[in-house]
């Protein structure tokens, strides 16, 4: 059961992510004196089960870190309302250090990498629509149909319901009152970002452009509510994801090793961002 708590020491404090379905915990937040909060953060991964531990830190405390033993892996520029995002990450064990699919993923990002970015432009023209609790059901279903497994459960209605009462903005495209392309951003309006996820198209219709389309809305939305750092976490084994967010005009972050379980394994995640406010 993922849980989020608030962890307080004499001088110090964090918020810890902990995930025990991904043998992971990232901290969130922290706040104090530096050596405390590494104290802290090795006290909650103490627990055998945690494979993964990963830290969200500012451009400031990246030295810091790095000399208590974690590693670089992604940047997210802007992320603290304007301030970078550092992904410092120390695994737990080698089995979830070794990336099984290292070679398969820099070979589809060299492909990536080499695309133009590009307008959205679909075969399929359709409407896109913004979801709301009515909507929960059939995108729960959209999503159980392409994720066997997936980091969070959006394969549940109720699940779904909640993510949108807790301001995540669900778009999606039909056909036949069948909800065939989704996709959602979670807005965090104290840091000022917003992560693009929860992206699915039914396979009969990937291809076709349809996820640019609701992602180019979603930035559409997220622009109207001021929210200009934008960001993905994407499968690194996705040719089409990827393309999709580089011809978008998204910058390549870095990659994320095991970072969590989803599709029908563990994965690296590919990390993408965008400042709003500089678009074109």
């Amino acid at each position: 059961m993922q849980e989020i708590k608030r962890v307080t020491g004499d001088r110090a404090k964090l918020t810890i992510f902990y995930d025990p379905f991904n043998a992971r915990i990232r901290i969130d937040k922290y706040a104090g004196n530096l050596e405390e909060v590494t104290s802290l953060i090795e006290q909650a991964a103490s627990d055998g089960s945690i494979h993964k531990v990963i830290i969200k830190a500012r451009g400031e405390h990246l030295q810091f870190f790095l000399e208590k033993g974690f590693e670089l892996e992604a940047v997210i520029k802007g992320f603290f309302n304007g301030g970078d995002l550092f992904f410092m990450s120390r695994f737990k064990t080698m089995a979830r250090k070794n990336s099984s699919y290292w070679e398969k993923a820099e070979k589809i990002y060299s492909d990536v990498r080499l695309l133009k970015q590009e307008t959205a432009n679909p075969l399929y023209k359709f409407k896109i629509h913004k979801a709301g609790p009515e909507d929960a059901e059939r995108l729960a279903s959209l999503y159980e149909k392409i994720f066997e497994v997936y980091p969070v459960p959006l394969q549940k209605t109720e699940y779904v319901r909640s993510s949108m009462a807790s301001g995540t903005v669900f778009l999606y495209i039909e056909k036949d009152k069948e909800i065939i392309s989704a996709a959602s951003a979670e807005i965090d309006t104290v840091q000022g970002n917003a992560e693009l996820t929860d992206c699915a198209t039914l396979p009969s219709y990937r291809g076709s452009g349809l996820m640019k389309q609701l992602l180019s809305g979603l930035e559409e939305e997220l622009s109207q509510q001021q929210i200009y750092c934008v960001y993905t976490i994407a499968r690194s084994l996705s040719f089409g994801m990827n393309a999709a967010f580089k011809q978008l005009g998204y910058r390549y972050g870095g990659r994320l090793v095991n970072n969590c379980y989803i599709y029908d394994k563990i994965e690296d995640m590919n990390v993408w961002w965008k400042d709003l406010s500089q678009d074109d």
